[in-house]
């Protein structure tokens, strides 16, 4: 293990205990799979920092950003992490707890312009609940 990276995946633990109410939101549509077959993982440890999600196959990370992060302070450290990642080879990918509560067919279809699309279909959006009836 490199330097850190104990502390930072026992921060991750940690996080995925406490996770934000849109973050919890947004797993429940992301988990098993559910966009595109991809796999994301929830507070992965890249690196110094922690990803809210990830799809390691796609080397795409989704940031979900409450008030806190607009101040000029958050602004900056988002800033840094976000040329941190695309330094390291990541898409990152910012949506806001308001989009995650009040749009999430918007926030779906964003995430799916960034992934290969499927081999046969497209995704279904959560508000058809997740089904994809063109495979009825």
């Amino acid at each position: 293990m490199r330097r850190g990276e104990a502390r930072s995946r026992q921060f991750a633990r940690r996080l995925r205990k406490e996770m934000t109410e849109a973050e919890v939101v947004l797993w429940t549509f992301l988990r098993k799979r559910a966009l595109n077959g991809h796999k994301f993982r929830r507070q992965h440890p890249i690196g110094p920092y922690i990803a809210d999600f990830a799809c390691v196959s796609e080397r795409l990370v989704l940031e979900v950003d409450g008030a806190t992060h607009w101040t000029p302070e958050e602004l900056a450290h988002d800033a840094k992490r976000t040329a941190f990642l695309e330094n390291a080879g990541w898409r990152v990918v910012r949506v806001t707890n308001l989009d995650v509560f009040e749009n999430m067919d918007g926030v779906w279809q964003t995430i799916a312009q960034r992934l290969p699309p499927p081999a046969a279909s497209p995704p279904a959006s959560p508000a058809s609940g997740g089904r994809n009836w063109s495979e009825a």
